[in-house]
C-alpha cells in the first residue's frame, strides 16, 4: 500500500467481522435488528463485512427467548432470561471456537454493545441469588473471539460514537491490514525494518516508549528467529496503538515531523506551522488542519523518508476521521 503523502494514497478494501444485528439483518432476539448508520452508511464504502450472530447460528432462532449472562463475571453462564434451565454456554463457546479460525485475514471486529453473546465489556452479569447485576461482564462469543486472536483490533458500536475511539480503531484496523499484507508478503529482515521506519511517528503518537523498546527488538536481527521477533514485535505494535493518542502527544509528534523541513520552508512558512501545531495542542482546531499543512509542504518539499509515513495517511481522507479529534 502506497503511503506517498504527495499523493491521496488509494487503500484496499479491509475485511471486518460485525454483529449481524448492526447491519441490519433482523436476528435479535424480539426479531429485530440495530442497525448502525455509520457501519452500513459511510464505512461500508470501504470495508467488506463478515457478519456473524452466535445466538441464531446455534439455532435458537427469530424470534426467541432472550437470554443473559449469570453466574462468576469472570466466567458467566449464557441462559434463559425467563428459563433459566436453557443453558447455551457450552453451545455458543463451541461454535465459536470453530467459527473463529474460519475468519481467516479479517483485519478487525464491530460487536454489538451488551450482548450475552457479542459484548466486548461491561455486559450485565446477573447473581444466581438475585439483586443488581454487575457490568463486569463479556459476551460469550466475543470472549473466545478476543483470546483467539488477541491482536485483532475489537470494538463496540457505541463506543464508535467517540470520534477518538473511531479514529484510533480505524487506524488500528489499517495497520493490521498493512501487518498481514507484511506477513502474506514473506516475512524477511528487510521488510520488517522498512515496516517498522514508515510506521514511526505513528507509533510515536500513541507511545515514544513503545516505539524504541519496538527498535531495540530490531536492532540485531541476523540469527534469530525472525517468527518469534516479529510476534514480540506486533504485539508491542497493537498494544502501543490500543493507547489514546492525546494532543499532547500528537502535537510532539508534529514537532518531531517539522525538524524534516527546517531547511526547505521559510521563516514565515515555519512560524505558520508552529502556530497550527500549537492551536491544535490548544484545542482550537483538529488534528487534519497540521496534518494537512504538513502534507502541502511535503508536496512542495519532497522527501522520501516523510513520504512513507503512515502518519500522514493512516487511513482513506473520505472518512474524514482526524476531521473531529
Amino acid at each position: 500500500m502506497s503511503t506517498n503523502s504527495q499523493a491521496t494514497p488509494s487503500f484496499p478494501r479491509v475485511k471486518i467481522g460485525a454483529s449481524s444485528c448492526l447491519l441490519g439483518q433482523e436476528v435479535r432476539f424480539n426479531g429485530g435488528h440495530k442497525q448502525d448508520r455509520f457501519l452500513v452508511g459511510s464505512l461500508s464504502q470501504f470495508v467488506d463485512y463478515v457478519p456473524v450472530c452466535p445466538e441464531v447460528a446455534i439455532g435458537l432462532g427469530v424470534p426467541r427467548p432472550p437470554i443473559r449472562l449469570v453466574g462468576d463475571p469472570d466466567s458467566p453462564r449464557a441462559v434463559g432470561t425467563d428459563d433459566p434451565t436453557m443453558d447455551v454456554t457450552s453451545r455458543l463457546q463451541s461454535f465459536a471456537r470453530d467459527k473463529v479460525p474460519s475468519f481467516g485475514d479479517i483485519s478487525g471486529y464491530i460487536l454489538k454493545k451488551d450482548s450475552p453473546s457479542c459484548g466486548m465489556e461491561r455486559v450485565k452479569v446477573y447473581s444466581e441469588k438475585g439483586g443488581v447485576a454487575q457490568r463486569k461482564g463479556q459476551g460469550v462469543f466475543a470472549r473466545v473471539l478476543m483470546e483467539r486472536i488477541p491482536l485483532l483490533p475489537v470494538e463496540e458500536e457505541g463506543r464508535l460514537n467517540d470520534p477518538v475511539l473511531k479514529e484510533n480503531f480505524l487506524t488500528r484496523v489499517f495497520v493490521f491490514r498493512r501487518w498481514q499484507d507484511l506477513i502474506a508478503g514473506g516475512l524477511s529482515s528487510r521488510a520488517l525494518i522498512a515496516f517498522h521506519s514508515d510506521h514511526k511517528f505513528l507509533v510515536m503518537a500513541h507511545s515514544q516508549a513503545a516505539y524504541q523498546r519496538m527498535g531495540r527488538l530490531l536492532a540485531v536481527l541476523r540469527g534469530v528467529d525472525l517468527e518469534a521477533v516479529s510476534l514480540m514485535y506486533v504485539t508491542e505494535l497493537m498494544t502501543a496503538l490500543a493507547r489514546r493518542a492525546t494532543r499532547k502527544r500528537h502535537a510532539n509528534t508534529l514537532q518531531h515531523m517539522a525538524g524534516y523541513l527546517k531547511r526547505s520552508i521559510d521563516s514565515d512558512d515555519k512560524q505558520e506551522l508552529a502556530h497550527n501545531i500549537d492551536a491544535y495542542r490548544r484545542g482550537q482546531v483538529p488534528l487534519i488542519v497540521p496534518i494537512t499543512l504538513f502534507r502541502h509542504y511535503f508536496r512542495r518539499h519532497p522527501d522520501p523518508y516523510m513520504e512513507r509515513q503512515v502518519y500522514l495517511n493512516p487511513h482513506p481522507d473520505e472518512m474524514s476521521l482526524r476531521n473531529a479529534i
